[in-house]
């Protein structure tokens, strides 16, 4: 994976052996490379933010590497992106900021949605968004309800896509038996002995594995039907107005896939209603917050009942649950991999990223019945 580490132009034209301004030329884009900047937020993909002038008139665009360990077909993430973000524009065309509701991609010169390096690598592009914002966590009841209909509007626009026409990009990815199945292979090896560290919150997974496998069966069994899922609506991936006073867009599309909608409301919940950072080391500050889980619901709905079933509805807040649970076990199983999936920055990271999901379900439990 490319790892660069620098901001402006000079330091940033080669990194690794990879010329980012040799990678940018290869997309159709007018105008003279001005200035690169490495955009740090992501997990998985390495961004770079790319400024190009043309006719004093500056530009920004969004390259991407795509990570190759994470989706091993990118031309089929590629294809699903372009399917989604088509459909979307189509229906919002008429509106006067179309241009800031969905992402646009921008193609390489050869006419494909991506560039081939001499290495093999996977990159794209996008017109940046300009004058937006992101929040990693949602401090008022006002913003849990645009934070709703965020999703819910996704949701809705997409809700006459047949979701099958879709890739599977990462088989298994919301599969809680799979996911098990994973953690339980990682303490098997314990490869960085890692194991004797994490022996509370092995016993808490495993006391909640049954009911974890719910939304993944009722997926399976037909009681909730196939649509078109993000499968990563976490707060961040929200684009606000700059006064954050309206939900825009959302973004990180690479892991839409056909699903049970429910995956995306899971971790809407997840986000939205902690107290908290992702990776909070003080558990005391971590709790689900009441308020803005009704605020957010309210949004929601607002926006997807048109096309919401009842199985769906009446398995909203379990869905909260559920992937807070996935992604406990996911960090931990990375944790005890020795963090190969995930992004790090310091040795602990993923550890205390499981630690705050289970400090949440265990919140969302103490709070059950008022939800």
């Amino acid at each position: 994976m490319y790892n660069p580490t620098c901001s402006d132009l000079q330091s940033c034209g080669r990194e690794n052996n990879v010329d980012i301004s040799n990678i940018i030329s290869h997309f159709s884009i007018k105008g003279q490379l001005s200035e690169i900047h490495v955009n740090r937020e992501g997990h998985i993909n390495n961004t770079f933010v790319c400024t190009f002038t043309s006719n004093g008139v500056s530009t920004k665009y969004t390259l991407q590497h795509i990570n190759r360990k994470v989706f091993s077909h990118p031309e089929e993430v590629m294809e699903n992106i372009q399917y989604v973000t088509d459909h979307i524009k189509n229906k919002i065309k008429h509106l006067v900021n179309c241009d800031q509701r969905c992402l646009s991609l921008v193609p390489a010169k050869t006419g494909e949605r991506f560039f081939i390096d001499e290495e093999g690598e996977y990159w794209r592009v996008y017109r940046y968004i300009e004058h937006v914002r992101t929040f990693n966590t949602i401090c008022e009841s006002s913003q849990a309800f645009l934070f709703g209909q965020a999703v819910g509007a996704f949701q809705n626009q997409l809700s006459d896509f047949d979701g099958r026409k879709l890739h599977i990009t990462i088989p298994d990815f919301h599969n809680m038996a799979f996911r098990y199945a994973q953690l339980s292979e990682a303490c098997t090896i314990d490869c960085k002995g890692r194991l004797k560290l994490v022996g509370p919150e092995l016993e808490f997974l495993e006391e909640n594995r049954q009911r974890g496998l719910a939304i993944w069966d009722g997926m399976k069994k037909g009681l909730f039907p196939t649509r078109v899922t993000h499968n990563d609506t976490k707060m961040n991936n929200v684009l606000f107005s700059e006064d954050g006073k309206e939900a825009l867009c959302i973004i990180d599309l690479d892991t839409v896939m056909p699903g049970t909608i429910l995956f995306d409301t899971g971790d809407m919940i997840r986000t939205a209603v902690n107290t908290a950072a992702e990776d909070e080391k003080d558990l005391s500050k971590v709790a689900c917050d009441k308020g803005l889980y009704h605020a957010l619901i309210e949004g929601y709905r607002q926006e997807a009942v048109a096309f919401l079933t009842e199985d769906e509805t009446s398995n909203i807040k379990e869905s909260g649950r559920n992937i807070t649970q996935i992604m406990a076990v996911r960090f931990l199983t990375d944790y005890l991999n020795g963090d190969v999936y995930y992004q790090i920055e310091k040795p602990e990271h993923n550890l205390d990223r499981a630690r705050t999901q289970i400090a949440l379900m265990k919140s969302m439990d103490r709070s059950w019945h008022e939800l």
